[in-house]
């Protein structure tokens, strides 16, 4: 098992279960009231770590080793998928994985960022930090979902689009702008979900729905905590102050307004019972699907550029009044 900083506390108590495990497998003595007590009070002791996450918590368990990518969720939520590849303009990102899928009885089209299972899986996928070439391919499905009137479903976990100079000479800004509009514009229901980490352009590329939730232990922000906290204090050092500061957790961005919903997660996050958080998040999918399916392609691109024009808050001065303030 892998344990987090403020994990600790759980880490020395299953090192004692493990002991009294072997004593009693290598002695012959019957330690059974002594597991069932370092049990409960592993249970007790997870309840009271998750009761009290800070941001920067929520940031860890969003990065989690262990925790599901896109293609597990595909792979369990799904009878059938078949990625497609390419953008058909530079080459095929591996960065975002897409394709069409049976969400039971319904075909879909999935897009989703892929980090990777391991290191020389992170590498291949480069992290999840995808291309322009990524955000175009993402961009082709989507175009293929509405033309056939698919459903689009977008997952998202990315701690930012590439950065490099090779991604800003094949136009990185331009292909998430593009994206933007034509998510804004595209005449089929959109269901986005934060299932790790969403940060700033990398995140929006694929993040503009009709439907977008976040996972009970993700964050989205328009910059890394690290990132802020670099630029802030020329350290790293601030990044759980930057963390509270960014309000970046889900319960933060449902209460401004800015997703639609969370979904909750087994207790100690998505990697202690991913079957079971497939499950849910399938439901959660489904639900928003079925929600979506009576309108129409018109109604539908209304509705979602009505909804991100409510999003944030201004006030209005009288040219009077701003004159008699100075």
């Amino acid at each position: 098992m892998v344990f987090l900083d403020f994990e600790k506390p759980l880490e020395t108590l299953y090192e004692q279960l493990e002991k009294v495990r072997q004593i009693g497998e290598q002695g012959g003595i019957d330690v059974q009231p002594m597991i069932v007590e370092l049990e409960q009070k592993i249970k007790e002791k997870i309840k009271e770590i998750y009761a009290n996450l800070s941001g920067w918590d929520r940031v860890q368990l969003s990065r989690h080793p262990e925790r599901p990518y896109t293609l597990f969720y595909v792979q369990q939520m799904c009878k059938k998928f078949i990625e497609l590849h390419g953008d058909r303009h530079y080459a095929d990102d591996k960065a975002i994985v897409g394709g069409l899928a049976e969400l039971d009885d319904q075909t879909v089209v999935v897009i989703g960022h892929q980090k990777g299972i391991n290191i020389k899986m992170r590498q291949y996928r480069n992290f999840g930090m995808a291309n322009p070439e990524g955000y175009r391919k993402a961009l082709r499905l989507m175009k293929t979902a509405e033309r056939f009137g698919f459903p689009v479903i977008c997952l998202i976990d990315t701690p930012g689009a590439n950065v490099n100079e090779q991604a800003e000479e094949r136009g990185q800004g331009e292909a998430i702008a593009r994206n933007l509009i034509e998510m804004a514009q595209l005449r089929v229901p959109i269901v986005c979900v934060i299932i790790g980490e969403g940060a700033s352009g990398g995140a929006i590329g694929i993040g503009l729905g009709d439907r977008v939730f976040m996972m009970e232990n993700t964050w989205y922000s328009v910059i890394s905590p690290e990132s802020c906290s670099s630029i802030l204090w020329h350290s790293w050092d601030y990044k759980e102050r930057a963390a509270e500061a960014l309000k970046l957790t889900a319960e933060n961005m449902y209460e401004n307004g800015l997703i639609d919903g969370i979904i909750p997660e087994p207790l100690g996050g998505a990697h202690t019972a991913p079957e079971e958080m497939a499950m849910t998040l399938k439901k959660w999918i489904k639900k928003a699907l079925a929600e979506l399916q009576p309108f129409s392609a018109d109604q539908l691109v209304e509705q979602r550029i009505e909804k991100y024009s409510r999003m944030g808050s201004f006030e209005t001065l009288q040219a009077e009044a701003h004159m008699a303030a100075k």
